[in-house]
């Protein structure tokens, strides 16, 4: 792990990911109130490669460790956006009726804004 933080190949995509957090907001660092307990990070590396196997892309996350919050205690409510295929071939069924364009991207970064206290 430590060679990942002194390799230039990730030291890019660690810096766009931080700026991408300070230019959307996602935190704000705080004082931790009593009996609260911290949510952890971690960081995810990933490499995106093309057809031939080549790597194309690397890819830093820094993604708060979820799983060591408890229900109650951390946090109220739990939601994840995730479309459901069903939904997918809905959008692009009524694109299709409409003769509208329907354009693939990638999304950057999504954040969930949710109040933690």
């Amino acid at each position: 792990m430590n060679e990942t933080l002194s390799d230039p190949k990730w030291i890019g995509p660690m810096k766009e990911e931080l700026k991408s957090i300070e230019k959307n907001k996602t935190w704000e660092l705080v004082d931790l109130s009593e009996g609260k307990n911290p949510i952890g990070v971690k960081r995810v590396y990933k490499m995106r490669e093309n057809r031939n196997g080549e790597i194309i892309k690397h890819k830093a996350r820094l993604v708060a460790k979820e799983f060591l919050q408890r229900e109650g205690m951390d946090l109220e409510e739990v939601f994840t956006p995730v479309p459901r295929i069903e939904t997918i071939r809905l959008v692009v069924g009524i694109g299709n009726n409409n003769n509208w364009f329907i354009y693939q991207m990638e999304v950057k970064s999504a954040f969930l804004n949710i109040l933690l206290e």
